[in-house]
């Protein structure tokens, strides 16, 4: 959204307009402040000229919002009292929200030292937040159907920033048959089903979230992301399950990928998962979209978590200037990790030197899992 400051603040009551935060699809966003608790909120207005289904999307949007409750969706507000006849232009009800002061995920992925992707702690909080909010959407039987970088929103918590989707106007709650066929959401994110105006379920999320994945991850969306619709889909039809990247090369021939282009900042160990996370995200039938049936478990919420809950030891060869990165369980101990990197580097335990970034030497009978995870090691061949 480009935010647009204020000539003449307003004011309701003790709330006073601060900034306009911009357009979206259906209205304006305002940010409002308590001048008493400087509490801060937002407020979504509904355009005046909207079509009447689309009016009907507005009431649903805020309908779903008043009753959802979970820490990766933006939560809505209460209307400060008067505000309705103050600020709107029409009938149409207002949206207050909880105000999130980090922008959108758009505004990062734009900063130059983001142009070949998030750094890998970003990106695993992406993951874990929106994850957890899609799983929560889709157990009250919601799809988002627009989930794209400028629906995410991020909020300063106590320790790190968190994810929020926002703008459920395009949400669909599931009919009995868990099916729907109406045309919506943004072109770039959409799964092949709605550009084809099929039937789809919830695995439409599973095609958008892969896609914003992946953009995160390389700075740049996976399957030919300049290319016209019509060609574009024909093109994409070709593509083979595990097919994750679909580019043209400098000779103008497109090329098919199984693997996640460099540079990226993922480690090795994690780039190996995410591809093949990656592979169920982003298939073209719906009906096998986001499913491993050679995996237990097989949903791809469920593989994410793993990916998600695994601890990882970097150790950096001091020799070679090359990083090996290690997935370690509780009671793997240095000794054990010492006979991987044998393997590896053909050096026997007996001639490695493991040190902390401190300098301090680890003891063979600790365990691997004490030391702070993810951070670096730093192996050395003994003098």
């Amino acid at each position: 959204m480009n935010r647009v400051p204020l000539q003449q603040p307003q004011s309701c009551g003790l709330w006073e307009l601060r900034e306009r935060l911009g357009t979206g699809g259906f209205g304006n966003v305002t940010r409002w402040q308590n001048k008493e608790t400087e509490e801060q909120i937002a407020i979504k207005q509904c355009r005046q000229e909207l079509s009447e289904r689309n009016k009907e999307r507005w009431c649903l949007e805020i309908q779903i919002m008043k009753r959802l409750d979970h820490v990766n969706v933006v939560a809505a507000r209460e209307v400060p009292e008067g505000m309705q006849k103050l600020v709107a232009t029409n009938d149409m009800p207002l949206l207050a929200m909880e105000y999130c002061q980090g922008g959108d995920l758009r505004k990062y992925l734009n900063l130059l030292e983001n142009c070949c992707g998030l750094r890998e702690g970003s990106v695993l909080i992406l993951l874990c937040d929106i994850s957890s909010a899609l799983t929560y959407l889709h157990k009250k039987r919601i799809i988002h159907r627009d989930l794209k970088p400028e629906n995410i929103v991020l909020q300063q918590g106590e320790k790190r920033l968190i994810h929020k989707i926002i703008d459920l106007g395009y949400a669909k709650e599931l009919d009995q048959s868990s099916l729907c066929t109406s045309f919506v959401g943004t072109l770039q994110y959409l799964a092949p089903e709605l550009i084809e105006r099929q039937k789809y379920t919830v695995t439409v999320d599973y095609w958008s979230f892969g896609t914003l994945v992946f953009e995160c991850i390389t700075g740049f969306r996976p399957f030919l992301p300049t290319w016209q619709p019509v060609p574009w889909h024909n093109k994409l039809m070709l593509k083979q399950d595990d097919d994750v990247a679909v580019y043209e090369d400098l000779s103008g021939e497109v090329r098919f990928s199984k693997h996640l282009p460099q540079p990226n900042s993922l480690n090795s160990l994690l780039l190996e998962k995410m591809e093949r996370w990656l592979q169920l995200m982003l298939k073209w039938s719906p009906q096998k979209r986001g499913k491993d049936p050679e995996a237990t478990p097989s949903d791809c919420f469920s593989q994410l978590e793993l990916i998600l809950q695994l601890k990882l030891v970097h150790v950096l060869n001091m020799m070679s200037a090359k990083i090996l990165t290690y997935s370690v369980s509780d009671d793997e101990t240095v000794a054990d990790l010492q006979l991987r990197i044998e393997k590896d580097t053909s050096v026997p335990p007996v001639d490695q030197e493991l040190l902390l970034e401190a300098g301090l030497a680890l003891e063979p009978h600790g365990l691997a899992t004490q030391y702070p995870v993810g951070k670096k090691l730093f192996f050395n061949y003994k003098l």
